[in-house]
């Protein structure tokens, strides 16, 4: 059974206790920072090890209502929303989305990875099915948030190749269904533990 400072237990066994504690902040840099896809008919999330920046943007419509005689608006409409951003890659020595299980097979078959198929295909990431994208932040004080794109779809690729260049990028854009914003959050598995017979629950500590 795994120690716990009693300070820390006697918190979680008060909630009102828990309740008044001062607000904590904490950042994290790229460096803390992991992003992994999910799509369907893949037999585990990948990984964006490749990935060095991610971007996205929320735009929603909105119109003004008017009327007679009145020169500011008397409120407004909303509208449509669109989310969008873009993937910048490093570019190794592979297209970055042939780790996928479904475009190696139409890529090398059933042979090895580096033996090509019979009639083999080159798929483009705009032929990937909707995909999400979790992004997970851990820093060195044991904090950790996530982040959920949903829904996305490849719209633009692109990339340079230059001898200016010491790092090949490829950039694509994207749009999305739904965006899930930074929370913060702690992993169940490592914070749910018994003390004193007690149960602790964990998730949330720290804000």
């Amino acid at each position: 059974m795994p120690e716990i400072e009693p300070v820390v237990y006697e918190i979680y066994k008060d909630r009102q206790k828990y309740d008044d504690l001062p607000v904590t902040y904490n950042s994290f840099s790229g460096a803390d920072i992991s992003a992994t896809i999910v799509l369907p008919n893949e037999s585990k999330p990948l990984e964006l090890g490749e990935l060095q920046t991610i971007s996205y943007s929320v735009h929603r419509e909105n119109s003004p209502v008017r009327t007679l005689g009145r020169v500011n608006p008397r409120g407004f409409v909303k509208g449509p929303r669109t989310i969008a951003g873009s993937l910048i890659f490093t570019v190794f020595n592979s297209y970055a989305f042939y780790r996928l299980d479904q475009y190696k097979q139409l890529i090398y078959g059933a042979s090895s990875r580096y033996t090509l198929a019979t009639n083999p295909m080159f798929p483009l990431a705009d032929m990937l099915p909707p995909f999400d994208i979790v992004i997970t932040a851990a820093n060195e004080y044991g904090k950790f948030a996530r982040m959920k794109i949903l829904g996305v779809t490849i719209v633009d690729e692109g990339g340079a190749m230059s001898i200016d260049d010491l790092v090949t990028e490829q950039t694509y854009t994207y749009m999305a269904r739904a965006i899930q914003p930074l929370t913060a959050y702690l992993p169940q598995d490592l914070y749910n533990t018994y003390v004193d017979d007690t149960y602790v629950n964990f998730i949330g500590f720290g804000g």
